[in-house]
């Protein structure tokens, strides 16, 4: 496999007021697409519109990353939301967020959800239904990001929006292809060498090991790289640095 071509997300502007998570600047010269948060899990107006500047000054792509409200709880615990309330939350977001983005000279190019409803929406129909429809009414015709084989990007295609399917270097995989919980020993990989290692064959085979040693399919276009982990930005070097000597372009999808 010679022609493979894989995009690198991060989890960006996850701050709140005078405290910062994620190492905007540096992980934007690294990746190709940015998850910005919304202000539901992390981020506020002002760290939207930094991220936004930055971002577009490099030439990465936009994405907002959605999430339940849930500060205090960084957006990892699932929340019963009603559908309909859901979907305006959802719209709400990418809404602010692409005011930032255009006052910046670019748009939102596509959406991620974050935490807890990112899984949620793996196998929840009515939060998966719900999620697209946000997405819908903020914009028939952006992308979205998810896990492959996942509920929410068979509803979104349905729907009509594009899909783009996602892998993680860092995090454990299940034998059914989904991710091992946060809570679980094991579930985030911190070891460089294995997420690097990982990266790669992701990227030129679509393939990992899961928890229990089995090869499993997880081909995806897009790689995500969490910038909340120690050493986030170093990690992010090495990977992408890997992925050029492996013989792996690293471009955006959107």
């Amino acid at each position: 496999m010679t022609d493979a071509v894989i995009d690198l997300n991060a989890d960006l502007g996850e701050g709140f007021g005078r405290w910062r998570l994620t190492d905007d600047e540096e992980l934007l010269s690294v990746v190709t697409s940015a998850n910005v948060a919304c202000g539901f899990h992390a981020g506020d107006a002002a760290t939207m519109r930094r991220v936004c500047e930055q971002a577009a000054a490099r030439g990465v792509r936009i994405g907002a990353q959605v999430s339940y409200r849930d500060l205090a709880g960084f957006g990892r615990r699932s929340m019963d939301v009603p559908a309909d309330e859901l979907a305006a939350e959802v719209a709400y977001q990418i809404g602010a967020l692409e005011v930032f983005a255009r006052a910046a000279g670019t748009r939102v190019s596509y959406v991620k959800p974050h935490g807890a409803l990112y899984n949620r929406v793996v196998r929840d129909e009515e939060q998966a239904h719900a999620v697209v429809e946000g997405v819908l009414l903020a914009d028939h015709t952006l992308p979205v990001l998810g896990l492959p084989g996942s509920r929410f990007l068979e509803v979104a295609g349905k729907a009509g929006l594009p899909v783009v399917t996602e892998a993680f270097a860092d995090r454990a995989y299940t034998p059914q292809c989904t991710l091992v919980p946060r809570g679980s020993d094991g579930a985030v990989i911190t070891e460089a060498d294995a997420v690097v290692e990982r990266s790669v064959g992701m990227a030129r085979f679509g393939t990992v090991t899961a928890q229990d040693g089995q090869r499993i399919d997880v081909s995806a276009r897009s790689l995500c790289l969490h910038g909340d982990t120690p050493g986030a930005v170093a990690l992010a070097r090495q990977v992408r640095a890997r992925l050029a000597t492996a013989g792996v372009r690293v471009e955006a999808f959107a």
